[in-house]
Order: structure tokens, then sequence, then C-alpha cells
């Protein structure tokens, strides 16, 4: 996609970021077009399940079958221009899909996947999940979203943003684990499209779209949703046990060590009684790594209920969480639940199988972070292919929606930081001249990684006071950035779109949180709580909280949650003034510049975000204070 050749470049100096109704008994329909002659396949992801006594029994894939024998649709696309539909199969009987089917009766139109297909004689296919607990009804992927390519063939993954999931309810599903029966489940996902929002899962869910407590849900979670503390780099493959997301027997589990790569295959087992197991490894290449084996979660949720055993309701979902919390994001390209507990030889061939179907893509998804628009409509973007590669340059390019290098973290509110899987954008060299170009380097802190957005558009670099900039406002594919002179020209204007949503993390790891539970209410003060998008299953704790989630507008200087801004009462100036939620309105007191230091100032006051004294307990009321640089004032987007 994006090509530019990187200058040579000295060492470097300084060393180390609308629901569709589900149809009983849905039998799988016949194709509408015409196969070509099947050939000799060798064995699907579920034929090694049976050979190990774990066979499948539930089976997706918009990309392959996952059967040698299969020869059914995979999925079923639907025209926007006439509401026409048509399934999609494979080409030859244990290959790949017929993307030209879908090319050709999507052509001059857009098509959605209203049905996911499987591929096992059980018939659980999925439609777009219903309303529940903790979101509204889920809209069906975009059957052209994510193109990719299985072993040289055209095919199209399924991509999942916020408010697009699957369901299948356990009172039509057949054979899936109930109670503390044992199953396995494997994934094929992608390892940048990924946030930290709740909750992206592929699994057992409940047979009712609402927590009905610890234990209740055995599904994979490849994401960063609870990573706090966690070590390695992210996304991690993690289990979603319903009032927990756990990395191994804790929340945090510092053994994972995450999976990062464009395609991840992630796998779960759970013998449902007092055992389960998680591996993660690279699609492409490699071997599977066991992130955990052992004992389920000790403890008592916020219902008194446990992991040990399990209380599985046997319905199957994909993208949301079982009380349909909908705020997550993956790419899917296949997966299967089985019954039985999997042998570790089993779930080896099974990725063996996976590495030899050559996964590749331009980019498997966006995420974590937002586009940063600059010059000519041009996107902040790494040269390359979303490699990230150290010393790569940063420039301009046609922004992609799904181009994991042109997504950015950090900065906004926090200690100075953009980063974009996993590096730093960084002044080469580290140094303060003028002309310098911009690179990607490991993240070290020092002050070429330094970025804070201006008022006027520009990103500064305090410690050199220049600002990022296009040369001689070049808006071409593969204009290489660097640091010039602040003039607020069209060369340095760079908009920060719409962010995928954060917690603002303050003081001993609490969160910035709006009074009462997610209440639409307007004057809510606003306080620090403990964090609840890490979803710990601790005794009285909540879920994922909305009002703990929110942007910074560098247009207007706003920080937003639940369509409203925090603003500082009355308009105040005064030292001390208390800190609410209100209608924006652009006042004063909704201003906020992000500082180098982590703090959050009110430039109409002078002063800045604060928690009184240092207080870190829940229901802490902020306030606006003389900055000075302490704990109690520093907030960052985690």
């Amino acid at each position: 996609m994006r090509t530019s050749t990187p200058s040579a470049r000295r060492r470097r100096l300084v060393a180390a970021l609308s629901t569709v109704a589900l149809v009983v008994g849905l039998a799988v329909p016949l194709l509408t077009t015409t196969a070509a002659p099947a050939q000799a396949a060798t064995d699907g992801p579920c034929d090694i399940y049976a050979a190990g006594n774990t066979p499948c029994v539930a089976a997706y894939s918009p990309v392959r079958a996952l059967f040698a024998a299969y020869n059914g649709p995979l999925y079923q696309v639907k025209r926007a221009s006439d509401g026409a539909t048509l399934n999609i199969g494979v080409i030859s009987a244990g290959g790949v899909a017929d993307a030209a089917a879908q090319d050709a009766f999507c052509a001059g139109t857009t098509c959605t996947v209203p049905v996911l297909y499987d591929q096992t004689s059980r018939h659980n296919h999925l439609t777009p999940a219903p309303a529940g607990e903790q979101g509204a009804a889920n809209s069906p992927a975009n059957a052209a979203a994510l193109p990719i390519t299985v072993n040289g063939a055209k095919a199209y993954g399924l991509y999942l943003p916020p408010g697009v999931a699957y369901r299948r309810s356990s009172t039509i599903t057949s054979g899936t684990a109930r109670g503390a029966s044992p199953e396995s489940m494997y994934e094929v996902a992608s390892g940048t499209n990924v946030n930290s929002a709740c909750c992206s899962d592929f699994g057992n869910v409940e047979t009712d779209t609402v927590d009905t407590g610890a234990g209740h849900m055995d599904t994979l979670n490849v994401s960063t949703l609870g990573a706090t503390g966690a070590t390695g780099h992210g996304p991690w493959v993690q289990a979603d046990l319903e009032e927990g997301v756990f990395q191994g027997k804790t929340a945090v589990w510092t053994p994972n060590q995450g999976n990062r790569s464009k395609f991840v295959t992630a796998v779960l087992k759970n013998n449902g009684v007092d055992t389960f197991a998680l591996k993660g490894g690279d699609s492409q290449a490699g071997a599977l790594s066991t992130w955990y084996d052992g004992a389920l979660p000790d403890g008592v949720d916020r219902f008194g209920s446990t992991w040990k055993p399990m209380k599985l309701e046997g319905s199957v979902g994909l993208g949301a969480g079982g009380d349909n919390s909908n705020r997550g994001t993956q790419s899917f390209f296949e997966g299967a639940m089985t019954t039985g507990y999997a042998s570790n030889a089993t779930e080896n061939a099974v990725q063996a199988n996976i590495v030899a179907q050559h996964y590749d893509g331009v980019s498997t998804g966006g995420g974590p972070g937002r586009t940063i628009v600059g010059p000519g409509g041009k996107c902040v973007d790494v040269a390359g292919d979303d490699t990230a590669a150290n010393l790569a340059v940063v420039q301009l390019w046609d922004c992609r929606t799904l181009a994991a290098d042109q997504h950015w973290s950090g900065s906004i509110i926090g200690e100075g930081t953009l980063s974009t899987r996993g590096r730093c954008l960084d002044v080469n060299g580290n140094v303060t001249t003028l002309g310098t170009g911009v690179e990607l380097y490991d993240c070290n802190g020092v002050a070429g990684q330094q970025w804070i957005p201006q008022a006027d558009g520009t990103i500064k670099n305090p410690a050199s006071g220049l600002c990022l900039d296009a040369p001689n406002g070049a808006t071409a594919n593969g204009t290489a950035l660097r640091i010039w002179t602040c003039n607020a020209s069209a060369a340095q204007q760079f908009s920060i779109t719409t962010p995928i949503l954060h917690p603002v993390s303050g003081a001993a790891s609490k969160c910035v949180d709006v009074a009462g539970d997610d209440l639409d209410v307007q004057n809510q003060r606003v306080q620090l709580w403990t964090c609840q998008n890490v979803l710990t299953g601790a005794p009285g704790g909540r879920a994922e909280s909305l009002d703990q989630q929110w942007t910074y507008r560098t247009s207007d200087q706003s920080v937003r949650t639940l369509g409203r801004c925090l603003d500082v009462i009355d308009n105040s100036t005064a030292l001390g003034a208390g800190i609410q939620l209100h209608d924006c309105n652009g006042v004063g007191g909704q201003h906020w510049v992000p500082q180098a230091d982590g703090s959050l100032r009110n430039p109409a006051s002078g002063y800045c975000l604060d928690a009184p004294d240092n207080a870190t307990a829940n229901g802490t009321l902020l306030r606006t204070w003389t900055c000075n640089g302490a704990a109690a004032q520093k907030f960052v987007l985690n």
C-alpha cells in the first residue's frame, strides 16, 4: 500500500508505545452460484479436532472451509440497492471463499453480512445480535471492509467495529457446552484491530443478553481490555468468563506477554470444573505459546457467584459480550467451538494448519487510537505496511480506515508521547535542529518524543520549540515529515480525529468518573473512582462504565463523555473550583490543554485539574488547583 525509502541514519545516541430474527432450525441453504469442481483438500481444523476426540459443534469462517469435505455456504451477503441476498460458498470443497461471486453480486452498491453460517451439521448459524443489557441492537458487518488473501486467493474477513456483532441463542443452539461441561475453542483474529473497550468476544455466552454472573461465559477475547499492569506487548489473548476478563488465573497475568501480530491465533480450553488454559500465536508463522494453564479464577463476584465450577448457558456470541457490551472491536477470520478438553497435540496441529493457509493482507484493521489528518487531507503514516520498524520514516499518506500504523495513541491527555504499533513518534537523533526529520522509534521518554497539540492546530515538540511540518506544504503520498518553525500554516495543520474511547486515569490508577452510574444528567460532579474498564469481578464492583470513557477535541479543547463536557462549576476561575459534567457551550471553564508533565490545564484560570490533597479514595471530587506537577494532577490516556 505505502512505499518509502528511509534515508540513512546515524546511530542513536539515546536508546530505550437491526436485529435479524433467529429462526429455529435454520438449515444451510443451497448455493446460488456454481462452484468449481471439487479438489482434494487436506484436513481442516475441525477434522483435526475430531481426530483428537473433541469435535467441532460450531465452526465459522468467511474466508475458508474448516472441514476438508465442506462444500456449503460460508456466509450470506445482502445488497443495499435492492435487498437481494446471495450465499457465498467455497471455490472447491475444503477450499477458500468465492470472493469473485461477492464482488460481482455487490458491484455498484454495498453489501452487508446478515448470516454467518455454521459449517458443522448442527446449523448453529449466527445473525446480528439483538439489544441487551449493555448495548443496542447490532448491525451486520460490511461485507467488503476487510479484504485479505488466503493461499494467494482473495477473501474477505469479518470486520467487527463497535456496534457490529453476531449471536445465536442457546434456545436453538445445538451441541455447545452447558453447565460445567468441558469445551475448547480457537479463533484467528487481528492483533492490530483492537481496543480497550468491552467486549469483542467469541464463544459461549448467556441465553439472554444479560450478565448472569461469574462462570456463565467462556469466550476468547483478544484486546487491550483490562491491561493496566500487564506485561509484554498487547493485545493479550484473554478469557472472558463473565464478571471478569482474565489473562490467566487473575485479570492481569504477567507471564502472558501478548500477541501483536497482524493475524493472531487465540486458543482457549476449559474443563468446566477447575482448570482452563490460554494460548496465542502468530497465524502466519511459528508455534503457539502457552500463556496460562492452571486453575480457574478464585473469588466471588458481585452476585455471589464463582468461576469454579462454570455455569455455561450454551449460546454463541461473536463481537460482543454476553450482556451485549458491544464497544469492543476486532477482525474475525475463522473460529470454532468444540466439545471436550483438547490436547496440546491437537491444538498444535490446528496452529500448523492455520500457518499453512498463508494469511496475508494489506492490513487487518485499525485500532487502538485515532488518526491524525494533516495537510491535503492525508494521514500521518509510517513507511511500510503496518510493519512499524525502528527508524521507519513518518510521512503523509492517503487515509486508510484499516491501516494500523495510521492510528495513534497517547499525548492528547498524558505524558506527551504519540505512539503506534508499540513505538513512538520521534525526532531523528533526539536533536532540536530546524528541519530534522521524524521517525518511529522505541519509546524511551526522551525530549524528541514529546508532542503537545496546540489550539491553532499545530503539534509542537517542546524541547525544540518547533512544530510537526510537511516540507513546503507538500501533500503527496510519501512526504516525509519534519520539525520546523511554528507558523500555523496549512503545512502544520494536523487534526486528531474522532478517537477510540479511553478512560482518563488519575491518581493511584483511579479513573475520572461521573457521579452516579452512567447517568445522562446535567451538572453531575466529576470524581475519582475505580477504573471499570478493567473487569476484575471484584465483589460489589460495577460493570464497565460509559462515564469513564472520555474523548479530547483539539478544535475546542474540550474533554467529553456522555455527550457533555468536563466543566468548571459556574465557569469559575477561583482556586479550588469544583468540576462537573455540563452541556458543551464553549465557555472558558470547558477548555483544557494537556501539558508535557501529564497535567490538564484550564487556560481561563491558569489552574490544573487536581485531586485534593492527593486523595485517591473512590468519590474524591476533582477541582482546579495551582499547577504543580504532582501525582494528583497527572491524567493519562490509557
